[in-house]
């Protein structure tokens, strides 16, 4: 009898299909409102570049790719927090290793399932997935063929 790891190990995290992506995970556990907030304010800020210049849409795009989606401003901010209870609980107080605690299981939270506590608060601020940010600057780069 022949052991497939893959499916043993999704079922006892109760994760999903590694081929789905982010956009479709983080968009499934974003409310239905929130995603479209954030899908309108792309429509907007695509519609507002209709009759600029090449220079500032080609400026525009280059905004975009510095951009942070939503996976890196939540990693980002969990290894601060971990790494900072971290230095504080082994350097001033052991209470601060809680902080870790509470924060990596998050991240793995969502790194399994595709939300964490943190997801709802980051998108209501209008972080975006690499998705979303994609949809805008391919819209840009269409329209700068047009031009």
């Amino acid at each position: 009898m022949e052991i497939n790891f893959l499916e043993v190990y999704m079922s006892i995290f109760n994760a999903e299909d590694s081929t789905r992506s982010s956009l479709d995970r983080v968009r499934s556990s974003t409310a239905s409102l929130v995603n479209e907030e954030i899908d309108h304010q792309t429509d907007i800020n695509i519609h507002r570049y209709k009759g600029k210049s090449r220079a500032e849409i080609l400026e525009r795009i280059q905004m975009l790719d510095k951009e942070w989606d939503i996976e890196r401003v939540l990693e980002v901010n969990a290894s601060t927090l971990a790494l900072t209870g971290l230095i504080l609980g082994l350097t001033k107080n052991r209470k601060w290793l809680f902080l870790p605690g509470i924060v990596l299981p998050f991240l793995l939270q969502h790194g399994l399932q595709g939300w964490c506590p943190p997801l709802p608060l980051l998108r209501r601020l209008g972080i975006r997935t690499w998705g979303e940010i994609d949809r805008e600057k391919y819209a840009l780069k269409i329209r700068l063929e047009k031009n």
